[in-house]
Parts: structure tokens; C-alpha cells; sequence
């Protein structure tokens, strides 16, 4: 790749130039303002609507496959006001940490004493004190015999496996934005029965622990749950089936956890769609309907009105991807059963390929729930020192790090800035070129702060994590069945 094709062209202007992605003739680079850099306007196109629902693939097969909107997680805007912005940030920032933290195969080792470390401080209160940088989508549960669905948003994480709702009645929960589910008022909830499958090995194998059985009100006998998460966060309560609706499909008998106490940080969401990889997560349960094939297109903007797709199953149909669907071979990992991993075997930053011991050496964790990717030590010093070295060439003035950021400038009265952007080589060939919203984390609105958006893990043996971030406008596929994740590029934000 010649280094021109591996530049982008950020033009960071006032706030009110409007935002602009357009191929520019030198092939791989664009344009966008800062405005866009931020993510708060999206593309307008008659992708809508129509996209959403249940469509049948053609063939013999005819394998379903349904269509979700799929939504940036934010439900107040970023603050305008400098200092409060630098709390907000820092706070999802450090509450990112605490998740990639959470992710790693834990050891006895004390925690690197640096200044990543000691500026991740994760406060353990309601969620809805975070606007997470996540995203969602909307499900609906119950419904049958004259009984309402209920509409729940939830986040999507493929680095989890139960998927649960907050329920009444809730004896400790988190404010939420949706109704809570009301068990009562669904004529297809059932309690799962303690001697059930799902109640031992399947739900150890999803949280770690095996259900718990009680009677309560001389009821029969209910499977509880406790499903804690690495960084403080968790959710208790029964596990259940009910009817799930995903778009215009309807999942009868989905086991799901019904959480009566919960706490974390989940914002202002009804709870979390387990995509990752064991029995109970929402693909293996859909399997025989989707073929074990899920994708998503996470959308760069955080406007309310932009949207990206998730789609479950493997028709294609439903892409406007720009480019081939490359794939890599995925990874499964008997420590970290949930998870799925790719082997990264080389990198460049503007073209320009990098030398590190950390590329090739482990499996290189995907998660839709980390957002900023974390790169092994030696990888991360490669990729920053040709980034600094490009970046620092045109003159750029270094501002100070960001929580977990170490690498900032200051670009304020420059009309327009060349950005190098990471390409990842995966196992088998397939290239990864990290889109221009993914490369730069902009602090300060005016551009007196811009970070590189990625951060170096504190030891060389830990899990390499590409996050949510340096996804957006990819279309990303998992075909567990193949065992394989396809990577293309995608405009994902609509409107």
C-alpha cells in the first residue's frame, strides 16, 4: 500500500463547517470537520425503514435472517461546557478500562504502576451516572394471549453470553429509560425449573456459576442466577424463557435472565444482548433459526436520529458494504470460552509497515463492548512511534495525554490535518484499515485536544482487545458455524 493511500485527510475546522466523508482522488483518503470527527452528525440516506424485519434467504436452506436498528448509546448529549466535558469523558474512559480490565485471564500480578492505571477510577453507583459509549438495539419480550410486548433498549456485547432485562419486582435497580418488564404481564414467562440443563451446566458455562435453586411463596422450585462482571457491575435474579421479538420475528421459549438486582454500569438501558459464543447466548439459541451467523454495522455518529444494522443470520442481502467481505479464521480460546478471538499479523500506519514482537505472538480478542482497542506494550510503542513520527512531521504541537490516552495534540488553527490510518493483517491475508472517525479521540472541541484513540495494555502477555471504536464503519461478520469473522467497509450511519 503506498503511503499516500494509507492518509486521510481530517480537516478539522470551525464547528460550523458541516461534516463531509468523500473519496478524495488519492484513493484511500477523505475529508471531514471536526464537527464529524466528533460524531454528532451522520449521512442522510433512504436506508431506513424498509431494511428492518425478517427476510428469507433463497436456496434450499432458506435460513432466516432479521434486520436490527442498531444505535449509538447516548442518551444526553456530550457537554459543551470544557470542564464538564473532561468529567464526562474521563469517567467513560475510565469505565472502559474497567471493562477491558475485566476481560483479562486474571493473575496475581499487582496492577502496573503507571499513569493509565492510576486515572482509571471506576465509581461503583447506579449506571445511568455513565453515558456509556456503547450501542444498542431494541427487543421486545412477552406478548401472547392479549398481553402487550414490552419494548426494552439493551446494549449489544458480544463479550457476554446471558442475555437479561431488569424485571419486577426489582429490589435493587438502576434507573432505566424503558419500563421495567413486568413478568406478571406476560402470558408466556416461565421460571426455569432448577433440574432444567439450562440451570446447571449451560448457565455455568455462560457466568461462570451454576444456578441456585429456591422456593418462594410456595411456588415451585426457580433457577436464580448471579452473573457478576470484572469491573464491579452485575445482574441477579431468575432465569426464565419468554417470547423474544427480534424486529418482525418472534423466538418462542428464549431463556433469558430476568434480574431482580442489578447494578453498574449499563446507562439508562433495560439490560444486555449476550452475543458471545456458549448455549445460552442469543446466537446459539437462534441458531437452527439463523445458521449461527450474526453481523453489525456500528454507526460513527452519536446522533439520536443515525442508525447502523445488526443483522442475525447470514444473508447479505442487507449490506452496502463498499468493499469485499475479507474473512480471517476465528479463534476459540478454552480459558475464555465466551469470546471470540483473530490473530493479527502485521500492521502499518500510513502504508508504512511496523515491527513488533506482540504481532503474531497471541489471539486478539473482538468485543463490541470495549471501546478503546488496547494494544500488547510492544505493538502499541510500534504503531504510536510511526504515528507520532507522520503525524509529528507536519508540525503538529504535542498537548497533554487523556486518561488512558498518552498521545494528544493541539490542532486548533489548522485548517486541515493528514491523519496516517492503522491497516491490522489478519491470519490468511485479509487487511483492516481502521476508518478516519476510529484514528482520533477529540477531547476538546475546539481542537486544542485531539488524542490517537488506542491504548497500550500493561503487560505483553496480556489480551489484545480491538474495540468498538476502531469498528465503526465496518461491516463485521461472525460465521461461528465457519468459524470465521469477516471484516468490510460500510457507511453505517443513517438516517
Amino acid at each position: 500500500m503506498a503511503a499516500a493511500q494509507g492518509r486521510v485527510l481530517v480537516r478539522v475546522v470551525a464547528l460550523l463547517a458541516a461534516a463531509a466523508l468523500a473519496a478524495a482522488a488519492a484513493g484511500n483518503s477523505a475529508v471531514v470537520s471536526l464537527r464529524g470527527l466528533d460524531g454528532r452528525e451522520a449521512r442522510s440516506s433512504r436506508y431506513a425503514a424498509q431494511m428492518l424485519g425478517e427476510r428469507k434467504k433463497s436456496g434450499a436452506a432458506r435460513t432466516a435472517t432479521t434486520v436490527l436498528e442498531l444505535k449509538h448509546h447516548s442518551l444526553t448529549a456530550i457537554p459543551d461546557e470544557p470542564a464538564a466535558r473532561d468529567r464526562y469523558l474521563r469517567r467513560l474512559l475510565a469505565a472502559d478500562e474497567a471493562r477491558a480490565n475485566s476481560l483479562q485471564v486474571h493473575d496475581n500480578r499487582p496492577a502496573a504502576s503507571t499513569t493509565q492505571s492510576r486515572s482509571a477510577e471506576v465509581p461503583l453507583t447506579s449506571g445511568i451516572s455513565f453515558q456509556t459509549l456503547n450501542y444498542v438495539t431494541t427487543i421486545g419480550l412477552g406478548g401472547s394471549s392479549g398481553s402487550a410486548i414490552t419494548n426494552l433498549t439493551v446494549i449489544v456485547d458480544t463479550g457476554s453470553d446471558l442475555t437479561w432485562v431488569q424485571c419486577k419486582p426489582c429490589s435493587t435497580c438502576y434507573a432505566q429509560r424503558d419500563p421495567l418488564f413486568d413478568p406478571a404481564g406476560s402470558a408466556t414467562f416461565a421460571a426455569v425449573r432448577c433440574n432444567a440443563s439450562a440451570c446447571a451446566d449451560s448457565l455455568k458455562a455462560a457466568t461462570g456459576t451454576p444456578g441456585s435453586c429456591a422456593t418462594t411463596g410456595g411456588s415451585s422450585e426457580k433457577c436464580y442466577y448471579a452473573l457478576a462482571y470484572g469491573d464491579g457491575s452485575f445482574s441477579r435474579g431468575v432465569l426464565a424463557t419468554d417470547t423474544l421479538a427480534l424486529g418482525g420475528a418472534r423466538l418462542d421459549g428464549f431463556v433469558f435472565g430476568c434480574g431482580l438486582s442489578n447494578r453498574g454500569l449499563f446507562g439508562g438501558t433495560a439490560g444486555l444482548m449476550g452475543l458471545g459464543r456458549t448455549e445460552l447466548s442469543l446466537v446459539s439459541q437462534t441458531a437452527s433459526r439463523y445458521g449461527g451467523a450474526f453481523s453489525y454495522c456500528l454507526p460513527a455518529t452519536t446522533s439520536g436520529d443515525a442508525s447502523g444494522s445488526l443483522s442475525l443470520g447470514g444473508d447479505a442481502s442487507s449490506y452496502r458494504n463498499t468493499t469485499p467481505v475479507s474473512y480471517t479464521r476465528m479463534i476459540a480460546d478454552p480459558a475464555q470460552p465466551p469470546f471470540y478471538f483473530l490473530n493479527v499479523t502485521g500492521a502499518a500506519v500510513g502504508g508504512t509497515p511496523v515491527s513488533a514482537a506482540g504481532l503474531g505472538a497471541s489471539n486478539v480478542l473482538i468485543d463490541s463492548g470495549t471501546v478503546i482497542t488496547r494494544l500488547a506494550p510492544s505493538v502499541y510503542r510500534a504503531v504510536r512511534a510511526e504515528f507520532t513520527r507522520q503525524f509529528g512531521a507536519a508540525g503538529y504541537q504535542a498537548a497533554a495525554g487523556f486518561s488512558i490516552l498518552d498521545t494528544c495534540y493541539d490542532l486548533t488553527g489548522h485548517d486541515e490535518v493528514k491523519v496516517p490510518l492503522l491497516t491490522l493483517r489478519l491470519e490468511g491475508g485479509a487487511d483492516v484499515t481502521v476508518d478516519a472517525a476510529g484514528m482520533l479521540f477529540v477531547v476538546r472541541k475546539d481542537g486544542s485536544q485531539v488524542c490517537l484513540a488506542m491504548a497500550s495494555l500493561s503487560y505483553e502477555d496480556q489480551t489484545p482487545i480491538i474495540g468498538n471504536y476502531q469498528q465503526k464503519n465496518k461491516r463485521v461478520v461472525y460465521d461461528t458455524v465457519g468459524s470465521r469473522l469477516g471484516f468490510a467497509d460500510e457507511d453505517c450511519s443513517y438516517v
